[in-house]
């Protein structure tokens, strides 16, 4: 899909809508956390779909007290780069959101490939 074909806020209205679908243990966890989206990485590259953007939930110690939120960002140009049509895009971001609040889990990569989501 082209970029000009989904703008920003139609974009971030999909997001919202595909965090609605994910079950409601997914988001028991999540401590100071906050979704954006953004147009593309800091690097301007199309490779990163999203990006979770914070200290992990097996890695805090003292952690919570005047910390700014973690972020989980979802780039909207590299997802539709890689979609094919609207219903492409919307599995690309749910799998997105699944992929980064598993990171703030502390799931790495390789855990989420064995589970199907790599």
């Amino acid at each position: 899909m082209r970029s000009d074909e989904v703008d920003a806020e139609a974009f971030e209205r999909l997001v919202i809508d595909e965090l609605d679908l994910l079950p409601d243990e997914m988001f028991d966890g999540l401590d100071n956390v906050v979704f954006v989206t953004e147009d593309r990485p800091e690097d301007g590259s199309l490779d990163l779909l999203g990006l979770y953007d914070g200290v992990a939930l097996t890695e805090r110690g003292n952690y919570g007290f005047g910390e700014l939120p973690d972020r989980i960002i979802l780039f909207r140009e590299p997802l539709l780069d890689i979609a094919q049509d609207l219903d492409e895009l919307k599995d690309q971001i749910h799998v997105t959101l699944v992929h980064e609040i598993a990171h703030f889990y502390g799931i790495d990569d390789a855990q989420l490939h064995e589970l199907g989501w790599g």
